[in-house]
């Protein structure tokens, strides 16, 4: 599919940005829907416990704003631009394998008011991120 990445049966979807730490980020005005990407929910395998941010904190680019648990590790996640937690995604509060089953649709974490929309030029395209997934298999 041309709106897709496909790397070793990892999807890359090439309508959003990605983080060097597997999050995504996709931009819709001046709010941002993040998650992580299909690689590193099969990484982690069963997920079985997310715990969420609060809504209404303004948190940093960089800054880890939730966790994700699975039967393997915990794995923080990170906030891929700077702006204020707008919406968390609740389901995963009882249904966290969301995550497994549709990282980049049902599964996402939260939503982020940017507040230096400029901030998403330093973050990966699909291209680059397919990149470091092909390194990090390889590696």
């Amino acid at each position: 599919m041309a709106d897709e990445i496909n790397v070793d049966g990892y999807i890359i979807l090439r309508d959003r940005f990605y983080t060097k730490t597997h999050e995504w980020i996709k931009i819709e005005g001046d709010t941002g829907t993040v998650g992580i990407t299909d690689y590193a929910q099969k990484e982690l395998q069963d997920i079985t416990y997310v715990e969420l941010p609060e809504t209404g904190i303004t948190v940093s680019a960089g800054e880890e704003v939730a966790t994700v648990e699975s039967v393997k590790h915990t794995s923080p996640i990170y906030s891929p631009v700077t702006g204020e937690i707008v919406e968390v995604n609740e389901i995963l509060e009882d249904e966290p394998d969301t995550v497994n089953k549709d990282p980049y649709g049902d599964g996402w974490i939260f939503k982020i008011k940017l507040s230096k929309p400029d901030e998403v030029n330093s973050l990966l395209s699909p291209e680059a991120y397919a990149e470091l997934v092909r390194s990090e298999k390889q590696g």
